[in-house]
């Protein structure tokens, strides 16, 4: 069997499907079950974001699924190294709520700025993409989450359902030599821009397409944050982000939900913060491979049906993400995990992480509350601009210097 540290180049019709993934996807927990229930074998490669990005677009005869975010799909999408997914053959199709769908989960809800998916989720008759019902579709809406920041409270006596409020909270003094941003320019980015709007200290036209006049202005600012020593460092993988804040090097960073399980399960009490302005908002999805026919294209559709069927759902669910057919997840989590998770209910009993280990402490309730609520309050999509290029050489001369620069003594 093939493993995530191979990427296997032929394209027999019983080879293993080749999955090229990021961390997102929890293929430890998936692998065994799916192969069982589908058939067939799987082999899933996993990269960073960047490299992700990197061989679907140069390499589209290497996998099969791109198992990417929609922010991520314009690129792959142009140079054609995936087709369009026939939505006929997406069987639960009509359960996938309506945030990828129309854009918002409900009629109360605003579209957020930014790459929200509908935007570029139907496929036209042109091959262009927008919001604009067809029967096909680009990526298969799946995974998704809105994100904020994390603050060790423990390290830092602060209590952040009290104190903490905004996204201008990563400027604050108190955190001087202790924040952490992510290494993505579509990622990253947007937090020290949300960071920097919040303040008061820039302002944007569109905060998720950005001129080169305001990318300039917001490299500027980080630079400036960095070199004064109160960006202490910046970290690519929930591997890298945990460890951070486990060992107390930094005590608030841009946080996904696996590391905030993690660092749970290992009694660090880590709080994520609800932004007045509205979380970053993401959403991850699968696409077929341009060169995928007939058996193989088969095995493709198989898989996607099968991610989408329920208990893939439950995995993400116990590492803080949520699945667009919420419903078929509900029959796959018990009631304790269902409310804690989706509901904002506190949790009736310890919970367990994805590989079943206790993570969630009896009584704890989900920073935002319930799924609904969360969803409905989103101030950006995680975005790749008009000026992206531009964005990504700034933003690793940016990365470049700041691993050159010596280690500060911190304050506090």
């Amino acid at each position: 069997m093939h493993t995530a540290s191979q990427v296997p180049g032929s394209r027999a019709e019983d080879d293993p499907l080749r999955i090229l993934c990021t961390e997102i996807t929890p293929y430890r927990q998936l692998q065994a079950r799916a192969q069982a229930e589908l058939g067939f074998e799987l082999s899933f490669i996993q990269r960073d974001f960047q490299t992700t990005q990197r061989i679907a677009a140069t390499e589209p005869d290497s996998y099969d699924i791109y198992d990417q975010c929609f922010h991520n799909l314009d690129i792959v999408w142009h140079w054609r190294a995936v087709q369009a997914i026939d939505i006929e053959r997406i069987d639960l199709w009509s359960e996938i709520n309506g945030l990828t769908k129309h854009g918002r989960i409900d009629l109360t809800a605003a579209v957020a700025v930014g790459d929200a998916p509908v935007s570029r989720l139907y496929v036209q008759d042109d091959q262009s993409l927008s919001s604009m019902p067809t029967g096909k579709i680009s990526m298969l809406p799946t995974a998704h989450n809105f994100d904020s920041f994390g603050i060790n409270e423990t390290a830092s006596g602060i209590d952040v359902d009290a104190d903490v409020h905004s996204w201008s909270e990563l400027l604050n003094p108190r955190w001087f030599g202790r924040v952490a941003i992510v290494d993505e320019p579509a990622i990253g980015v947007f937090d020290i821009a949300l960071a920097a709007r919040s303040a008061g200290r820039i302002e944007f036209d569109d905060i998720g397409n950005m001129s080169v006049e305001e990318i300039d202005a917001l490299i500027d600012f980080a630079t400036e944050l960095r070199d004064s020593g109160h960006l202490a460092t910046f970290w690519r993988t929930t591997e890298e982000a945990t460890a951070l804040m486990e060992s107390g090097e930094t005590w608030i960073s841009s946080m996904w939900s696996p590391s905030v399980v993690a660092l749970k399960s290992r009694q660090r009490t880590i709080r994520q913060a609800v932004p007045a302005e509205g979380y970053r908002a993401w959403h991850g999805g699968l696409c077929l491979a341009h060169h995928l026919r007939g058996h193989r294209l088969d095995r493709a559709y198989a898989y996607l049906n099968w991610f989408i069927s329920g208990w893939p759902g439950s995995i993400l669910a116990r590492q803080g993400y949520y699945m667009s057919v919420d419903g078929r997840v509900r029959e796959f989590l018990d009631e304790d995990e269902w409310n804690y998770w989706y509901n904002g209910q506190p949790a009736a009993r310890p919970l367990p992480d994805p590989s079943g280990r206790p993570a969630i402490r009896e009584g704890a309730i989900r920073s935002g509350g319930q799924y609904w609520k969360r969803a409905s309050h989103i101030a950006l999509w995680n975005s790749t601009m008009d000026e992206h290029n531009y964005l990504v050489r700034r933003w690793n001369h940016f990365i470049s210097r700041s691993h050159s620069l010596p280690q500060r003594r911190r304050m506090g």
